[in-house]
């Protein structure tokens, strides 16, 4: 690895100058964009960092004041999550570069400049606007046309991963269409009246009953067991099969409107019943809905065959990565993961 190196990717080094860049600009950033040059915590010693620190921790009266010790520790602990952050945004760019290379797309500078000024002029209408985000944010121009750049390579590249996994065949729909029916269409809806007994002889005899004369709904008030539709007085509106009890179940749906009919054995006791009304399911054609099926088959298969992508992407690069002593993360070969930790990179970065 040359000497001004700290990464190199595939051949590719990123160098000290760059990281020192970046880690401004992360920096800058972590400050809350004051505009205020901030003091970078510089291994191995920290000096300006410590001598940073102490002059603008407050001091509370009645504590003691953090020691050197406690100082570089901060310091120290801020340098590695800003080393974090910033070799994953290089290691990462140059992963996507690369494997843009490999597969053939190509980015013009016309492209990027557009994109760059379209996202400038939407999100800076003023010119002073955007020279207060370049100060506040520490980037310059170069930086953010990098940046859009990667994000334009990186679109490209998940698009041809996708466009070339997209091929649903009409057999498929077809298939699917067949197997899921009953999500494109509405199916059979019934009211009922019921009345649930513990007995059998319980059952016939609030049959018995409302046959003699007397109403449903006083009969389920008086006899049923059921706590829901004995207070609406035996009614249960809007039933689809599959959702009463085995046994009653079956009857409702084979039975025809008012016919008081039961009793019928169930887990939960007898019932006696009778159908109000039904109202008839709909299903629509497979010429109604074979696009949207199609369109949806489309996606999924997309969204598969993008998920192996990038899982594959991470295993591909990090074996090319070679990361210098001190500067070792996540994205590099020779790092070996705590246990229980796990990472995981994208190539949108």
């Amino acid at each position: 690895m040359p000497s001004d190196a700290v990464v190199q990717v595939n051949g590719t080094t990123i160098t000290n100058t760059a990281f020192n860049h970046w880690l401004g600009v992360a920096a800058t950033s972590t400050s809350g964009g004051t505009g205020t040059k901030p003091v970078l915590p510089v291994p191995p010693d920290y000096t300006a960092c410590i001598a940073h620190l102490a002059a603008t921790t407050p001091t509370v009266k009645g504590q003691v004041a953090p020691t050197h010790a406690q100082l570089k520790s901060e310091c120290a602990t801020q340098y590695k999550s800003l080393q974090q952050e910033v070799l994953g945004f290089l290691i990462t760019s140059q992963w996507v570069l690369a494997e843009a290379k490999a597969l053939g797309v190509n980015v013009s500078d016309a492209e990027v400049k557009k994109q760059f000024l379209s996202i400038k002029n939407q999100q800076f209408p003023k010119a002073a606007e955007f020279e207060k985000f370049l100060t506040s944010s520490g980037q310059t121009v170069s930086d953010l046309l990098y940046r859009v750049k990667l994000n334009v390579f990186s679109t490209k590249v998940e698009q041809k991963i996708v466009k070339s996994k997209g091929t649903v065949t009409p057999a498929q729909v077809e298939k699917y269409y067949n197997e899921n029916k009953s999500r494109f269409g509405t199916p059979e809806k019934r009211t009922i009246k019921i009345i649930l007994t513990k007995t059998e002889a319980e059952a016939k005899k609030a049959k018995s009953e409302i046959e003699s004369g007397k109403s449903f709904a006083s009969v389920a008030k008086k006899a049923s067991l059921d706590p829901t539709s004995k207070a609406a007085g035996g009614l249960v509106t809007e039933v689809i099969k599959g959702q009463e009890a085995k046994g009653l179940d079956e009857a409702i749906f084979s039975a025809k409107t008012n016919v008081l009919s039961g009793p019928v054995k169930t887990p939960f006791g007898y019932y006696i019943y009778e159908v109000k009304s039904i109202s008839p399911g709909s299903q629509q054609a497979f010429a109604q809905v074979k696009a949207s099926i199609k369109a949806q088959l489309t996606a999924t298969q997309q969204q598969a065959a993008l998920t192996k992508f990038k899982k594959e992407f991470v295993k591909k690069w990090t074996a090319q990565t070679e990361c210098r002593s001190g500067f070792v993360v996540a994205d590099c070969k020779q790092y070996k993961a705590p246990k229980g930790a796990s990472t995981a990179t994208t190539p949108a970065g």
